[in-house]
């Protein structure tokens, strides 16, 4: 699909309609015939499995069904990225989210649930640095630990962390990009358009800096670990509002006959 830049309308111009005179919609051509507003139905086994063998994937509530916004994210890889929001995480900074991996011909190749963990705020341009690679090191190093000291405060109950953790006191996951045997692999750059409505009107862009780690959950399967940093810069249209944030999301590859959208 030729994809609109969310901002890039006028209001109340012609342009915003199509030859028969209604509204034009900006979230068409979407991979499995998503559009804001769709209901998504994903069947709960891989994420039940998952969680009881210790991962911290987040399970959906009843309400998590509804599309409330769509997001495609240029990076430098082939194909195409996208995120279908059933929780945008303004608020609360906790995202749910479905995202998809279309190769260069369009085909969906990957399907993840995505629950946010944690976000966190680089103050520092040391900090910053290192979430964004730049210096060499940090995000794209081979390996990320999680300390079980660092989610106190993430809303997991003592017998949930008991699951997740065992015995240990770490996660550690590995770098799924590149060669893993490299003592650096620079993140993926690019750019994330989320469009609120379904006329483009609402939403947010934001440069982002992304890899993604991996572990092998106790009982098989495997959790992503995908660390973002996000550097907004402009929401609904208004390129004042900036900021920066590092987001921590677990993923749990789903199936697509596990996934209905209507």
């Amino acid at each position: 699909m030729g994809w609109k830049n969310a901002f890039d309308y006028m209001r109340g111009m012609a342009g915003k309609h199509g030859a028969d005179g209604k509204a034009r919609r900006e979230d068409e051509g979407l991979p499995l015939g998503a559009r804001i507003g769709g209901m998504l139905q994903l069947q709960m086994s891989p994420l039940i499995r998952a969680q009881a063998n210790g991962s911290l994937i987040a399970m959906p509530r009843d309400a998590d069904t509804l599309i409330l916004a769509v997001s495609q994210i240029k990076l430098n890889l082939a194909g195409g990225l996208y995120r279908y929001y059933l929780a945008k995480g303004d608020d609360d900074a906790k995202e749910k989210f479905l995202q998809l991996y279309a190769d260069e011909q369009g085909k969906v190749a990957e399907i993840m649930y995505c629950t946010q963990l944690a976000r966190v705020i680089p103050e520092t341009e040391e900090d910053q640095d290192a979430y964004t690679g730049r210096s060499g090191a940090g995000l794209g190093d081979p390996t990320y630990t999680l300390w079980r000291e660092q989610l106190d405060d993430v809303g997991l109950s003592e017998d949930e962390l008991a699951t997740v953790f065992g015995d240990s006191d770490r996660l550690d996951y590995v770098r799924d990009a590149g060669d893993r045997n490299a003592t650096f692999v620079a993140p993926f750059t690019g750019t994330e358009t989320r469009i609120d409505d379904a006329a483009g009107a609402q939403g947010l862009k934001q440069e982002m800096y992304f890899m993604p780690y991996v572990r092998e959950l106790k009982g098989g399967g495997s959790e992503y670990l995908l660390i973002t940093t996000e550097i907004i810069s402009s929401v609904n249209g208004d390129d004042s509002k900036r900021g920066i944030h590092v987001d921590f999301v677990i993923g749990i590859p789903v199936e697509q006959e596990r996934v209905v959208i209507q």
